[in-house]
């Protein structure tokens, strides 16, 4: 996989870039000349390198983009440095992949990390001799296809269910006796007839929606290769009957995870399914709130899908380049920045000698780095580019159940055939 203007990676890649480009939104800000630099320097010593990240509400004075300025002074180049929305910047890869103008170091969510690595956009960690054995398997494997590693987590976040504490005092329930399927049903019905309402979570039919099903459908046992098993049925049971009961609301169905936590921070949730990136809003809510993991089906934690992003190295027609690329990749993972790196973006550090310090110094954290250790990236167990396949069908599925036009088994039987067709 040494270039992408001749070989055989082009005629694929043209097709993904067509996929992608009809499915989404592309801004129509131009890339300000960030690829060039990557195209038209050459050498590993000296220059300018590009990188491209998914975080364009940091500017040049906050700290992200300071330790991205610092890891380039320390390599010896001139970082130049774009944040693009995330859907926009999978498109503008793609692009500028096909065009050989791809930026040095791409930060990419994880999800996104197979597409890229099958269309020939990546360099695998084999290639560019990036070390991730501290790293965490089951957040590493987000970044696999086939027997290769594309790049290393910056971080990760994930799902856990927040609790409002003077609701459940209210309707006798001890969040700590929360652990498994059974007693959140309890505390929910507890919690309906005090007067309050049960739990709220994202059930919309778009990504978001599978995102916050999955820790229920894995926590049952379930396998996204086989959505229609007991495992899944019941976990699709589950959040029907909540709502059937009235422990959730009809308006889950059209619920984002934004939307989802305004319902909860009006106080009248006993619990709420949410990310990290909710702690601060938490702190405003002004009504005392905990956080436990949501349970798995018959107790312990359920593994909830990762979020964050991958640190990559994308193809290069000059290979030279990957030396100083290595090196930026490397700073911007080392323990040493991993700490405030992971601050800033709200995220649990990949490897658990920085989580320990992480809870050290924030033991409210101590509940998310649980997560984190038991959650599973959307595309492991080999999925890659197949998930967004299996994805879809299952929101559906999920949309079909709760609206009441299917029952879960008819749902989730038909989104099988849906995903199994797709795949093939």
């Amino acid at each position: 996989m040494k270039s992408l203007d001749k070989g055989r990676h082009a005629a694929g890649l043209g097709l993904v870039v067509l996929a992608v480009a009809g499915g989404l939104t592309a801004c129509s800000s131009q890339p300000d000349g960030t690829g060039a630099s990557s195209a038209g320097a050459s050498g590993a010593a000296g220059g300018t390198y590009t990188i491209w990240d998914p975080y364009p509400q940091f500017d040049d004075s906050s700290e992200w983009v300071k330790l991205l300025s610092q890891c380039g002074t320390q390599a010896g180049v001139t970082v130049k440095r774009t944040g693009y929305d995330t859907t926009d910047l999978t498109n503008k890869a793609l692009l500028a992949a096909q065009q050989a103008n791809s930026p040095d170091v791409l930060i990419v969510d994880n999800p996104v990390v197979s597409t890229l690595a099958e269309a020939g956009v990546l360099t695998s960690t084999d290639e560019t001799k990036i070390d991730t054995s501290a790293v965490s398997p089951n957040l590493l494997a987000a970044g696999r296809l086939g027997d290769k590693t594309y790049g290393i987590p910056i971080g990760a976040n994930t799902l856990a269910l927040y609790y409002n504490k003077e609701v459940l005092k209210k309707a006798g329930v001890d969040a700590d006796e929360v652990k498994d399927w059974a007693s959140l049903t309890a505390a929910l019905e507890k919690v309906k007839a005090a007067g309050k309402k049960g739990i709220t979570f994202a059930a919309i039919g778009t990504e978001e929606g599978s995102f916050q099903f999955l820790p229920w459908f894995w926590g049952a046992g379930a396998q996204l290769t086989q959505l229609d098993s007991p495992q899944g049925v019941a976990a699709l049971s589950l959040w029907t009957d909540w709502v059937k009961k009235g422990y959730a609301p009809n308006s889950v169905i059209n619920n984002t995870q934004t939307t989802s936590w305004q319902e909860f921070a009006t106080g009248e949730y006993a619990f709420g399914e949410n990310g990290t990136w909710q702690l601060a809003n938490a702190k405003k809510t002004g009504f005392d709130y905990g956080i436990i993991p949501i349970p798995a089906k018959d107790g312990g934690t359920a593994p909830a899908p990762t979020g964050g992003e991958f640190v990559t190295i994308p193809v290069q027609r000059d290979t030279s380049r990957y030396d100083v690329s290595r090196k930026l990749v490397t700073c911007l993972a080392s323990t040493e920045n991993s700490l405030t790196t992971d601050t800033t973006l709200s995220y649990i550090a990949p490897t658990e000698q920085v989580q320990a310090e992480q809870v050290e110094r924030n033991p409210e954290l101590k509940v998310w780095v649980e997560a984190v250790k038991a959650a599973k990236g959307r595309t492991s167990d080999n999925l890659g580019t197949k998930y967004p396949k299996i994805s879809e069908p299952m929101w559906k599925a999920m949309q079909a159940a709760l609206s009441g036009s299917q029952s879960p088994q008819e749902a989730l039987t038909a989104a099988q055939a849906t995903a199994a067709s797709a795949v093939q």
